[in-house]
């Protein structure tokens, strides 16, 4: 019987992933996503086998069909991942994003300031797929508008991370969303709506805080509101026919469409709103001379692969509006691929077996099965300082325990993203945290307080666990 290494072993892995990732993310900052992680765990990759050829006679064989098998699994979500990129920038060219920007913030009255930018956040962020896309582009605009107003900068941080994680985590356009599913083997849609039975009343929480801080503030400057939206008004055709998009893709989700259909259509759709709707932009993005149907093909395809930067009056817009495309995929896409290697030698070498045996010795009830795994969330959150590290190691770890103790897959991939995707933030030194702090200028602490959809989110998991809504358990195997 081949003997698995020791639990305290089996973390030394774990242990050098977090200091390699700690000087990685001092070194490069946000940008250790660009290939410095990558290298990190394949290099963490490469000491699990160590360990396991020759300390333990594990096979090399043992070890390459484990990975296989694990980058087999996630073939369909690497396609998910690259249409999206298609989808996430026709969305934004065709002017679909841009309309529901530009009839959202005609809404935004100062004493609902608050509630008003979680929304919108929300919105966007849904629609967009991107929590670091919002924030970085109408976070900034109402983080300008918030402090006009005479909010603290606290407040205004809480809201728009609020918002943008809240509309991030539930999207299906989201790599943490397609990433949770993936890993868990649960289907996205069937995924999305099992949240939102833990977030939707984490978001109602959150908006009642909100307003009711808004409705004691004193706020009533809204120039910087109507300038953003004459500038959308200006860079893009702005109607309610582009809201059919939005819409047709719900109805696709509702009916319960395969995903890669879906979104495929939903991205076909808003291609061809462009050239209804934008071919001015599609013109600007070719670069071509004169115009005509070769330019708007041109500028068509570079909005489903490539990058695109339109120029606005409005710097805040200016940042908004450029995408990335496919390729802008390419980073997620690289990663994951590379955390499937670190996770198959895991698995191919015993050593996430002897860990999760830990967890198991806790697991009573489905209270502390559903606590654990948040704890283990955040703990990863905390050290590997990485949230799509985190959510992979999170889902790998406590699968085999959630199929032994006869829970449903969704179960794990809902309690992993309330535990991950939203604390990722609230972390100084995660990637998120240092992000997002950046961005916003106001460092992590400061905002932590008032995220308060971020900080319900992982204690409504284990509410609702003890409740014991929808949880269904099947016959242990």
């Amino acid at each position: 019987m081949k003997k698995n290494p020791s639990p305290l072993l089996s973390i030394v892995p774990i242990i050098i992933l977090v200091l390699l990732l700690f000087a990685t993310i001092r070194i490069f900052g946000s940008d250790a996503l660009n290939g410095g992680s990558q290298i990190v765990l394949l290099t963490t990759t490469s000491v699990c086998v160590l360990i396991g050829m020759a300390g333990f006679k594990i096979a090399w064989k043992d070890f390459e069909i484990a990975i296989t098998n694990n980058i087999a699994g996630i073939a369909t979500a690497l396609i998910i991942l690259l249409i999206i990129g298609a989808l996430s920038g026709s969305w934004m060219i065709s002017g679909v994003v841009p309309t529901l920007i530009y009839y959202g913030v005609q809404i935004i009255h100062p004493h609902f300031f608050l509630a008003s930018t979680c929304i919108i956040c929300a919105l966007v962020s849904l629609m967009t797929g991107s929590s670091w896309t919002t924030i970085a582009t109408i976070g900034i605009a109402l983080m300008g508008i918030g402090k006009a107003q005479g909010f603290d900068e606290g407040w205004i941080a809480g809201a728009i991370i609020s918002g943008a994680y809240f509309g991030d985590k539930v999207s299906p356009l989201s790599d943490t969303t397609v990433l949770a599913s993936s890993v868990t083997d649960t289907p996205l849609f069937t995924h999305i709506r099992y949240m939102m039975i833990t977030t939707i009343p984490s978001l109602i929480i959150t908006l009642i805080i909100f307003t009711i801080a808004g409705l004691s503030h004193d706020a009533s400057n809204t120039e910087h509101i109507a300038a953003f939206s004459a500038s959308l008004a200006t860079k893009f055709n702005i109607t309610p026919w582009l809201l059919l998009v939005p819409l047709t893709t719900g109805v696709l989700i509702a009916r319960k469409a395969p995903s890669l259909i879906t979104l495929f259509l939903s991205a076909a759709m808003a291609g061809l709103f462009a050239l209804i709707f934008q071919p001015q932009l599609l013109h600007e993005i070719s670069g071509l001379p004169g115009g005509g149907a070769e330019s708007a093909f041109k500028g068509l395809m570079m909005t489903f692969y490539g990058t695109t930067n339109l120029q606005t009056n409005n710097v805040g817009l200016t940042e908004l509006i450029a995408t990335r495309g496919m390729g802008g995929m390419l980073n997620t896409v690289w990663l994951i691929v590379c955390a499937m290697c670190f996770g198959g030698a895991m698995t191919a070498s015993g050593m996430l077996g002897s860990i999760t045996s830990v967890f198991v010795r806790f697991m009573k009830n489905t209270v502390s099965v559903v606590a654990s795994t948040v704890c283990s969330g955040i703990f990863l959150n905390l050290t590997t300082a990485d949230q799509y590290i985190s959510i992979i190691l999170t889902g790998n770890m406590f699968n085999n325990i959630y199929k032994n103790k006869g829970y449903e897959s969704r179960l794990l991939s809902r309690t992993t993203e309330d535990a991950v995707t939203v604390t990722s933030v609230l972390i100084p030194w995660n990637t998120c945290g240092m992000t997002q702090a950046t961005i916003l200028s106001v460092p992590t602490l400061t905002y932590l307080p008032y995220c308060f959809f971020n900080v319900i989110s992982p204690l409504m998991s284990i509410l609702v666990a003890a409740i014991g809504y929808k949880i269904i358990k099947k016959q242990p195997q």
